[in-house]
């Protein structure tokens, strides 16, 4: 049964003989009015307070969950990000790996083309030095005997020579000097100084 402040208040009981004072009972039930009135005031204060509270209890779980919920997502994505990250230094290592062995057997060819190089260049220069030398004794052996060859071809007559030559061919240059013809040079001496001024240089 729920009684109000007012309705103790008003209370009226039956009166008999032997009965109670009736200034006592209804100062009584002013007093039991008052407190009940007091009591139901606090009552209903701490039921709006146990409400608030409740609400707000209700809002803290709620954002308790949501921070939960946002804690297991970060915690999945980062998670799922050091996985990423792992299986990505690991592709990268392989392929650094990969690269590292192809820049290996590209310098190893590299280097292997560049030995074979030089190695045809050094075979190449022992050829050449090879010819050269077979050429320059083939020139000395030319120029020996082309210094022989000059001693013998371009060398002049002397006096006796050109004596027995005019008594043998007098009649010859008696017949040119009637004819006012001059005799005819030695085959090559009239540029005998130019070649002796070239093999001197």
């Amino acid at each position: 049964m729920k009684l109000s402040a007012l309705e103790i208040k008003q209370q009226n009981f039956a009166k008999s003989l032997r009965g109670y004072d009736v200034a006592e009972v209804q100062s009584f039930l002013n007093v039991i009015s008052y407190e009940w009135e007091h009591l139901s005031n606090r009552c209903r204060d701490q039921e709006r307070e146990i409400q608030r509270l409740t609400e707000k209890l209700q809002h803290y779980q709620k954002v308790e969950e949501a921070l939960h919920e946002t804690l297991q997502t970060a915690r999945d994505s980062a998670e799922q990000r050091i996985i990423s990250s792992k299986q990505e230094a690991q592709n990268r290592i392989a392929k650094a790996e990969l690269e590292a062995e192809k820049i290996v057997r590209d310098s190893q060819k590299e280097r292997q083309s560049i030995r074979q190089s030089i190695q045809r260049l050094l075979e190449r220069r022992h050829e050449i030095i090879r010819g050269m030398e077979s050429y320059l004794e083939l020139a000395s052996e030319s120029l020996e005997s082309f210094r022989r060859d000059d001693s013998s071809t371009y060398s002049l007559p002397n006096d006796d020579s050109r004596e027995a030559a005019k008594s043998k061919n007098g009649s010859d240059q008696d017949d040119q000097k009637k004819n006012k013809k001059p005799t005819s040079p030695v085959p090559g001496t009239e540029d005998l100084d130019d070649l002796i001024d070239d093999l001197d240089k």
